[in-house]
Parts: structure tokens; sequence; C-alpha cells
């Protein structure tokens, strides 16, 4: 009966490794006609560039300081000032007693955003919270 066993096993692991083979046969001929299998969640392949491109800046010295001149336009990074919160904030003041979700709906963003912004509000003393509307403070 071990006998049985044993060649059972060595006949199913001749078995695994031939179709490991084939396995990876299929995928390399599937990947040549339709490129490499699907990526999960993140940035796809080649959206950013591999190399970073330096930003260059112009430098004048003078005696006591040095001073960078950047190039006009729009800065990088955030953009400034709370504007959405500025825009909640807005809405309170002309519909009192206006819920998360309508407020969502107004500014046409996800109601989870503002289940962050809006306690900030509170903080500042610009809102009050009303059983599930908000009211201005003032």
């Amino acid at each position: 009966m071990a006998g049985f066993v044993d060649s059972t096993v060595k006949d199913i692991d001749q078995r695994l490794s031939e179709l490991k083979a084939e396995v990876a046969k299929l995928e390399a001929a599937r990947s040549a006609l339709a490129g490499p299998a699907r990526r999960g969640p993140g940035r796809p392949p080649g959206s950013r560039s591999t190399t970073r491109r330096r930003r260059t800046t112009r430098t004048t010295t003078t005696a006591a300081t040095a001073t960078t001149a950047r190039r006009p336009g729009r800065p990088r990074g955030r953009r400034g000032g709370n504007t959405r919160a500025n825009q909640a904030l807005e809405l309170v003041r002309s519909r009192p007693g206006i819920t998360i979700p309508q407020l969502a709906s107004s500014m046409k963003i996800e109601p989870n955003y503002l289940y962050r912004v809006m306690p900030k509000l509170v903080q500042q003393g610009q809102v009050k919270r009303d059983g599930q509307g908000w009211h201005p403070s003032s």
C-alpha cells in the first residue's frame, strides 16, 4: 500500500511540474499577444516618466541676500485657502440647517470629504451642529 501511495504522489508531482511549464508558456504567449496582465490599483505603467525633471530656477546674488526668481504662472502644489471649506461655509450661511448629504450634492462632491471638513469649521467657530443640520455660528 505504501508503494502505491509513493508512486501516485510521484506521478502527481511530475504532472504538476508539466502543468507549471505549460502555464508559463501560455502566460508568455498571452503576454506577447495582449500585453502584460492588468495591474492592481494605482498608476498605470508609463503614466509617469522614469526620470524626474529638475526644476530650474534663476538665482541672483546680491551683497546681502540671495533671491530666487520663479517663472510666472500657477504655483505648484495644493490650492490655497480651504476652498471646499469656504464653499461649505457659504452654503451653510445661505441655507441654515443643511445636512452633509445636501451639502455634498450641492457641491458635487462625495459626502465623506465633508465629514472631515465640517468638524474643522466647528473648531474654528464658523458653524455649529444642530441635530443633523449645520448652522452658522454668528
